[in-house]
């Protein structure tokens, strides 16, 4: 028979064989006895929906904004914050984009941006926009 302990553990009364799963799926009791499926779930990918010259040029403005070394690593993945910036750095950071991409960021989607991939794919969206 099988639990629930907490929010991630699992226990049986008998070994159980041990398989590379991806996702356990729960069916209801039928008559007594508990139905365990284990069903594979397809790997998926994030990527990034920017286009890879905004996601430079972002990086570029970025690395300028902040003043960071040229042997600073900035890409998509990386977040303001870990490049050291404030909230006034992420401003500013935002109005350099402002200005460079011709675009106005409205306050509230200035707020969600946290990495140079949210920022170059709201600059995309804003600029496909005006379009």
């Amino acid at each position: 028979m099988a639990s629930i302990a907490g929010s991630s553990a699992l226990s049986f009364a008998r070994p159980v064989k041990a398989i590379n799963t991806n996702s356990v799926a729960f069916s209801p009791v039928r008559k007594g006895n508990t139905f365990l499926r284990l069903q594979p779930v397809p790997m998926r990918s994030v990527s990034c929906a920017a286009k890879k010259v905004t996601v430079d040029k972002v990086c570029e403005i970025v690395k300028k904004q902040l003043a960071l070394p040229d042997h600073t690593e900035v890409c998509g993945e990386s977040k303001f914050s870990e490049l050291g910036a404030d909230s006034l750095d992420t401003v500013e950071i935002v109005m350099g984009l402002e200005e460079h991409f011709d675009i106005s960021v409205e306050e509230s989607s200035a707020q969600t941006i946290a990495t140079v991939e949210d920022a170059a794919d709201l600059i995309d969206k804003l600029v496909a926009g005006k379009a």
